[in-house]
């Protein structure tokens, strides 16, 4: 690699979150990694937070308590692997376990740092109250840093083995979102990123520290920003693009293969479709609600499931496709409305991902949020934002605005209409009392 590029000059590392990497003294991995996902720790959890009480733990981190972060499947690991946890001298997460392997430094990123459940946000250190309750030592964590810090050069085995130059410079960038928050200009509280990937996620900025109970009830972190006292905090649903790609694979195969054959998107080509017939700017009237994949914020029910409400034997492809669409929206919209009540000011929306690149998914949001979304050039703002901190630390640019200058490129600018935000007001409406109608018919996990 090195060869191949022999001016770089910095290397970024950021991550997904939560997933931990338990080390011996020598660096080597002892267990495989625990995804989010793995059901293991929620006894645990359920155990810390009657030891420490659910707004302890909320005030502390940050965090609504949940077996999904670190700490809860760390303790998991004490009480049932004995044998691997005596031999245990680190607790990485992802990103500062390459940093170490690149490094030899021991250091974490305040925003990664928050998904162990484990981080105090007030004091911006590892909590010795939620470890000492949990049992595990701060000891094993490395030392948390603000976002962007320079971990220093690699190590001289490192620079063999990669051909990299021995003064390559190696940065704590911190979590995915984050990363993709900054990499898409999101630089003060009048500014919100929509993250249109596969999972869709709303990332808005706080120029305050919010009431952590008011957070909890939508079960909304609160994560230190790289701006000094701001946060930010992740609004998601788990299927965004990727109850698109589900409509596309399972409904339309035919259209793929016409759509191959115009040399378009099949995405464009089911949307060209549904504009033939309908009106492009206003709702179809069916309900998607998008839990395919379980339900995230503000309900984090991964027993729920999703319905489609309003199928007809008329109904096409191109109109599942279109109500899919609106059901990311309308789950969208559900949490931008219960995050500004926890006291937002969101002026307007940068978008990044593939979703992006729909028109008309940018028009749909920008007329149900009633605010302007600007479509930003980059895909992968997670990268962007990694190569702007690298650039800092590097001395290449001076700060984050001269970094943005140069990186970030705005396409286009959807500005609401008001008569379609009205409309889908309507249908919203009824969305809202979708999942209440439709948890108890599914039955519990």
């Amino acid at each position: 690699m090195g060869q191949k590029y022999p001016d770089i000059a910095g290397i970024g590392v950021t991550s997904f979150g939560e997933t931990f990497v338990l080390t011996d003294g020598e660096g080597n991995v002892l267990l495989p990694s625990m995804l989010y996902t793995d059901p293991r720790g929620k006894e645990q959890c359920k155990r810390l937070t009657e030891t420490l009480g659910e707004e302890t733990i909320e005030t502390v981190s940050g965090l609504k308590p949940h077996e999904m972060y670190s700490l809860p499947k760390i303790m998991w690991v004490k009480e049932n692997l004995p044998e691997i946890w005596a031999k245990v001298r680190h607790i990485f997460l992802v990103e500062d376990f390459i940093v170490h392997a690149l490094t030899g430094i021991c250091q974490i990123d305040y925003s990664l740092a928050t998904r162990t459940m484990a981080f105090d946000i007030k004091h911006l250190c590892f909590s010795e109250k939620l470890l000492q309750a949990a049992g595990i030592e701060s000891s094993l964590f490395s030392k948390p840093v603000p976002t962007g810090t320079s971990a220093g050069v690699i190590t001289k085995d490192t620079a063999e083995k990669t051909g990299l130059s021995f003064d390559t410079i190696v940065v704590s960038i911190g979590h995915d979102q984050i990363a993709a928050c900054i990499g898409a200009g999101a630089n003060d509280a009048d500014i919100a990123t929509d993250g249109a990937g596969t999972v869709q996620c709303l990332t808005p900025i706080y120029d305050h520290e919010p009431d952590p109970k008011k957070m909890a009830e939508g079960s909304y972190c609160i994560v230190p920003y790289i701006l000094e006292g701001t946060y930010v905090t992740y609004a998601f649903s788990y299927t965004g693009g990727a109850l698109l790609n589900w409509c596309v694979d399972t409904l339309a195969k035919e259209e793929k293969k016409i759509a191959a054959e115009k040399g378009i998107s099949v995405n464009q080509y089911l949307e060209q479709l549904y504009a033939e017939n309908h009106p492009v700017n206003r709702p179809s009237g069916m309900l998607v609600l998008p839990h395919f994949a379980g339900a995230a914020t503000p309900y984090m029910d991964t027993g729920s499931k999703g319905a489609i409400i309003g199928l007809t034997v008329g109904t096409t492809t191109e109109e599942i496709y279109r109500a899919c669409m609106e059901g990311v929206a309308y789950e969208m919209m559900l949490n931008y409305q219960r995050v500004k009540e926890t006291g937002l000011h969101v002026k307007k929306i940068h978008a990044t991902g593939g979703g992006a690149k729909s028109k008309v998914w940018m028009q749909m949001k920008a007329d149900m949020l009633n605010v302007p979304i600007t479509a930003m050039e980059t895909v992968d703002a997670g990268t962007v934002g990694s190569a702007m901190l690298t650039g800092i630390a590097c001395g290449v640019f001076k700060d984050l605005k001269e970094a943005g200058n140069h990186m970030i490129v705005p396409v286009h600018t959807y500005t609401p209409d008001e008569k379609a935000h009205e409309a889908y007001m309507e249908v919203y409406a009824r969305y809202k009392k979708l999942y209440e109608a439709v948890r108890p018919l599914v039955g519990k996990e």
